[in-house]
Formats: structure tokens, sequence, C-alpha cells
């Protein structure tokens, strides 16, 4: 992801790379200073991938993977695993853990494993190594076992001093809890902690996935509230020129917020489900049931919108059982209620 057209470090940024002395919270606070928003996290990029200091690159890492920068992490990844020091290697090793888990190479239980077998030798990565257990939970969308694990973050969180690093895991931690929350069905929490990362992100990627969550909590609201912030996000990730998060918000969300507030009017979507869902909104339940056929019913919100087609109460009790088996109280109101609507 590319935030400017900066191609080379200034001179007094080449001057400090190699010193030890200054920490990234502080390059980034002297960069604040001359630079825009946009400039100070390409140049804060350029930084870590260029300076020689065993701590610059060891939570440079942690840098490049709260803004998104993932081909620069795997360059840093790398450069920490040729360390001649031993902590690096193991701040690289949980790195590429998160990696592997965005990329789906193992299964979360591999990954717990893997992690587990790390030991820490600092309260960061003691912090690192329990978020990413965590995000292994949220990868099977296993709400259940998160409070619990949510709840040893604040203690480990003391132990850390650099200012730069508790920003981060402060962000991380909003993030989740925000998640956390929103499927537990308590909405005013869960914005309190999304609007608290996004005052705390500069990542575009970010916000624009903060706003997408956050229209969605809107589902059963307000069309209004909820389309404002997935059209925030839909800015945000053109300006930036975010594809993957552009197809999402156009393809999926949008539709799925229309549809379901019955306002299906001028909306496509090349996604089979979501077409289904307009066609339910619009009436022409029998072209919804045709277009779900010719697809496996294997995701919660299909099997949902296949009940909602043909009125169909066993149908729409499984889909009930699945939102509620992944802890995920908020989206089991969608059954829930058409359940009530059949029976009324």
């Amino acid at each position: 992801m590319s935030y400017g057209n900066i191609n080379l470090l200034p001179e007094y940024m080449t001057s400090i790379s190699d010193s030890s002395e200054l920490t990234i919270g502080q390059v980034i606070l002297m960069l604040t200073q001359d630079h825009s928003e946009d400039e100070v996290l390409e140049l804060t990029r350029k930084f870590c991938l260029q300076s020689s200091s065993n701590e610059i690159q060891k939570k440079g890492m942690e840098f490049l993977y709260i803004n998104g920068f993932f081909d620069d992490l795997k360059l840093l990844i790398q450069k920490n695993y040729e360390s001649a020091n031993s902590v690096n290697r193991r701040w690289a090793e949980v790195y590429q853990i998160m990696l592997d888990r965005r990329a789906k190479q193992y299964s979360p239980g591999q990954m717990r494993l893997r992690l587990r077998e790390i030991t820490p030798t600092d309260p960061e990565l003691r912090c690192l190594i329990e978020l990413c257990i965590v995000d292994t939970y949220f990868s099977q969308l296993d709400f259940g076992k998160i409070g619990n694990l949510l709840d040893k973050q604040q203690e480990l969180f003391d132990a850390i001093h650099d200012n730069f690093m508790i920003s981060c895991f402060n962000l991380r931690f909003y993030q989740k809890l925000f998640i956390y929350y929103w499927k537990r069905n308590e909405l005013i929490m869960a914005r309190k902690y999304a609007f608290r990362a996004l005052n705390q992100s500069n990542s575009p990627a970010t916000k624009a996935s903060m706003h997408v969550n956050l229209g969605l909590t809107y589902s059963f609201d307000t069309y209004y509230q909820g389309m404002y912030h997935l059209k925030e996000a839909l800015k945000i990730s053109k300006q930036y020129n975010l594809q993957r998060y552009i197809h999402t918000i156009e393809n999926h969300n949008i539709p799925f917020l229309s549809a379901h507030f019955k306002r299906p009017n001028n909306i496509v979507t090349t996604d089979i489900s979501e077409q289904a869902h307009l066609e339910i909104a619009k009436g022409n339940n029998d072209k919804a049931i045709e277009l779900l056929s010719g697809i496996e019913l294997t995701s919660l919100f299909k099997m949902y919108y296949m009940g909602l087609a043909k009125q169909d109460k066993h149908m729409l009790n499984e889909s009930c059982k699945m939102f509620v088996e992944r802890s995920d109280y908020f989206y089991s109101r969608l059954p829930m209620n058409a359940i009530k609507n059949l029976e009324s």
C-alpha cells in the first residue's frame, strides 16, 4: 500500500537510521512537525526498513503490521530472522505467524501450538503472543472463548513502558473489544471501542474496516446511519485504492444493508447470495430460491436467505442455531425476527 510519492528518506532521516537512541514513537513525533499524515506513514515505513537498530527492526514490524504494509513486513521479518540477536528472531517468528494466520496457512489450533512454544523474553513479546492467540479464536469466530482472554490483556499492558507499543496494542485491543461486544449484541460498548479505534488509527485500511463494521452495527436501527459509515468506508477505500475493500463494500455490505432495509432499487452486486437477498426485498422469492439453489448453503447468511425466501421456519431455526453456536448473538436476530414475522 502506498501513501505518498516520497522516493528517498530526507538527509536527516538517513543520518538517524543507524541510531539506537531514538524510538519509533520519537521518530513519528519528529516527522509530524514538518510532514502530512500520509508522508509520516511513508517516511516511518522507510525508516523501519532501513534502520540497523535491533530495537527499531524489532518494533518496526509492529508499525508495518498495524498500518497494513504487509509486503514490507515480510522483508523486515526476514531481516529479523537473520539477526544475531535471538530476541529479534523470536519476534520475527510471532509476526510470521500473524502473516500465516492472514493467509490461512495453518489451522487456528496449529497456530496456537506454535505460539505457545515461543518463550517470551520481554513484556511486549508476551503481550504479542497473547494477542495472537486471541486472533486465532477470532479466526474460528469462537467469540465465547475470547472474553476470558481479553480480561488478561490489561495486566499484560501494565508491564509495557514503550508508548509506541502501548498505542499499537491499545488499537488492536479496541478493535477486538469492538467485535466482541458487537457479536454479543452490546452495541453501546461496541461503538465506544470502534470510535476509539478510529480516532487512534492512521491506517486507511483500518479506518475503512472500522467504518464498514460500524455501519453494520446499525442493521437493526437505522438505514441512514449504517449507510453513512459504509459510504465513508468506500470513500477511504477509493482514495487509497484499496481494491479488496472496494469490492467487498460494493458487492456485499451495501447490497446487504439495502436489501435488509428493503431498499433494493438501483443496487447491483456480483455476489449471488446478495442478488438473492435483493430479490427477496423486491418480493421475488421464487427468483431468490432459483439463485440460491445454484450455490451451497454453507454460510450462515445463505441459510438465512433461503429460509427467508421459502418462508421456511425450520430453515430459519437452523440458521439461528448456527449463529448462536458461533456466539454471534447480533446476527442471530436476523432469523429470529424473520420467524416472529412468520408467526405474526
